[in-house]
């Protein structure tokens, strides 16, 4: 055994269906909060506040938007101080935890989460906020969620195009978390586990849209995507995704789904053990071709020039990420390795090299 670092991130997991009904009272309780700010956005609102009612949320945060622009944050942390909020409730998707923790940054405030998508975020003590055309992310344990609620019911009529993007944007956690800077034999487990429980819940929610057991599988899978996130760190995959993201305001998740099996196809020849990993929990000798194939069934873009992304858009992602990627990727990457990859994925070109 190789000698590794492992940070065990403290945190609180509530897993079971029918649990936002009965746990929110008990865990606000739990973290001494009486004055709650809730945020939510878009279709998580109504069942918030449904499932918050008698609680002690004294104001609401609604104008939550992705990559959770720098103005919104400020908004937001106006919004905590005005109500006097000594606790966040994010009840939604990663925007919605995003923005809470954009509040707790620079409050302290502690932070339940209820998730309605796969993000993952909820695990992590990684923030992200965009300004200027540009993300930035940093890691902070003050933005960690103190616990976190997981409903499976809450995500029983997530339409599967959406629940698609995101199982997909979960999955590239946990596939970069077997080469990111701080990889790990203890995130390295949680991650191959969680490529399992998110590739099994995603093929059989194309066919079983309204079947309840794939939903809880997806929504364990994110849990593990996020875990195995906050233990190993991001890479090459996320740093293309959020400079996308950032400069051009592409869907975040949808953005994640399209440019992982070309960051895959990319890293496995320079990988064995992930590609023995991916292997093994994909069930197939050709874990390259499997995620082409299961992103293919689910909708996905093949390339990002369907979301929108011009060509000429490229380059300058380019100049941005050239000399400031995460260290220790697998494969050497320079300039002209990046942009080849950026443009596969943007015209969604089947890989040269697959493993």
């Amino acid at each position: 055994m190789d000698r590794f670092t492992y940070d065990a991130l403290p945190g609180r997991v509530v897993f079971g269906a029918g649990t936002s009904r009965t746990e929110l009272a008990p865990e606000l309780a739990r973290l001494g909060a009486h004055r709650v700010l809730l945020v939510a956005s878009g279709s998580a609102v109504s069942p918030a506040r449904e499932r918050t009612k008698g609680l002690p949320v004294v104001g609401e945060f609604t104008e939550v938007r992705e990559h959770v622009p720098v103005a919104v944050a400020e908004r937001a942390r106006a919004r905590a101080a005005e109500v006097r909020a000594d606790a966040l409730l994010a009840f939604g998707g990663g925007s919605s935890v995003g923005t809470a923790k954009a509040v707790a940054l620079t409050t302290g405030l502690p932070i339940l989460c209820v998730p309605t998508t796969y993000a993952g975020s909820e695990v992590t003590p990684v923030w992200g906020m965009t300004e200027g055309r540009r993300k930035t992310t940093g890691r902070d344990e003050r933005v960690l969620p103190r616990a976190i609620v997981y409903d499976p019911e809450l995500t029983y009529g997530l339409p599967v195009r959406i629940a698609s993007a995101s199982g997909l944007n979960a999955m590239a956690h946990c596939v970069e978390a077997f080469w990111a800077p701080r990889a790990n034999p203890v995130s390295t487990v949680l991650a191959e586990d969680g490529v399992r429980a998110l590739a099994e819940g995603l093929s059989l929610i194309v066919d079983e849209p309204s079947a309840e057991a794939p939903r809880a599988d997806l929504l364990y899978g994110a849990y593990l995507a996020g875990a195995s996130l906050a233990g190993a760190g991001s890479g090459l995959h996320h740093a293309i995704c959020h400079a996308l993201g950032g400069a051009y305001d592409l869907p975040h998740a949808l953005t994640h789904a399209t440019v992982l099996p070309h960051v895959v196809a990319y890293t496995l020849p320079y990988a064995a053990e992930a590609a023995r990993r991916m292997r093994r929990a994909l069930d197939t000798d050709d874990p390259v071709g499997a995620l082409r194939a299961l992103a293919t069934r689910l909708g996905i873009p093949a390339g990002l020039r369907e979301l929108g992304l011009a060509e000429d858009q490229l380059e300058p992602i380019v100049e941005r990420l050239d000399g400031h990627l995460p260290p220790g990727h697998p494969r050497p990457t320079d300039r002209d390795a990046l942009r080849a990859l950026l443009h596969d994925a943007w015209a969604g070109t089947t890989p040269k090299e697959t493993v």
